[in-house]
C-alpha cells in the first residue's frame, strides 16, 4: 500500500514526508492528503445532505489536481476515514474519478462494490497499518476502545480491522 503512496508522490522529498507521516501513530491523513498535491476541505464545506460522507473531484481550476470533500457534520474519526477512502480512490482508481466520485454514510458511490470495498482497505490499511495494530495488540490486547482512541478511528472501524 505504502509504496502506492509513495510511487504517486512528485519527488523524493515528498516521498520522504509521506514515509514520515505513516511511520506515525495516528497517521496525520490531512498532512498526507496534502503532501500528495491534493486540496482538502472539511470544515469549510458543508453538505446540505447529511448521508453524503465525501467526495473526490477534479478541481475545476486545475484539471491535472483533485480536491477532496469531507462532510464536517460527521464525527472526527469518520472525517478521517472519509478522508483515508477518498485518497484510495485517487491513489487505486484515478481514471475511474471523471467528474468526480460522492461517497454516501453507507460508504458506497456509483462504483462498484469492488472498488468500494479497495477505497474501505486502502482507508483501514492507511489509519490503521497492520503491523502498528499487531504492535499495540501485544501491549493492551484487542481492548478495541483503546486501540480505537490511540489510531483516532471509530470502535466500529476498530472492531472490524481486528476481525
Amino acid at each position: 500500500m505504502n509504496n502506492n503512496i509513495e510511487a504517486s508522490a512528485s519527488s523524493s522529498n515528498n516521498r520522504a514526508n509521506i514515509a514520515n507521516i505513516l511511520s506515525t501513530i495516528p497517521v496525520d491523513i490531512y498532512g498526507l492528503i496534502r503532501e500528495m498535491g491534493l486540496r482538502v476541505f472539511r470544515g469549510q464545506y458543508d453538505y446540505p445532505d447529511h448521508d453524503i460522507s465525501g467526495q473526490i473531484l477534479k478541481d475545476p481550476e486545475k484539471t491535472d489536481q483533485y480536491l477532496i470533500y469531507v462532510n464536517i457534520k460527521h464525527s472526527k474519526t469518520r472525517q478521517r476515514f472519509t478522508a483515508a477512502h477518498e485518497l484510495g480512490h485517487y491513489v487505486l482508481h484515478r481514471d475511474k474519478i471523471g467528474d468526480g466520485i460522492t461517497d454516501n454514510a453507507l460508504y458506497r458511490s456509483n462504483l462498484s462494490n469492488e472498488i468500494e470495498w479497495e477505497a474501505n482497505r486502502f482507508a483501514a490499511d492507511i489509519l490503521m497499518p497492520i503491523d502498528k495494530i499487531n504492535h499495540y495488540v501485544s501491549m493492551y490486547g484487542k481492548n478495541v476502545l483503546k486501540l480505537a482512541n490511540l489510531f483516532d478511528v471509530s470502535e466500529h472501524a476498530m472492531t472490524i480491522r481486528l476481525s
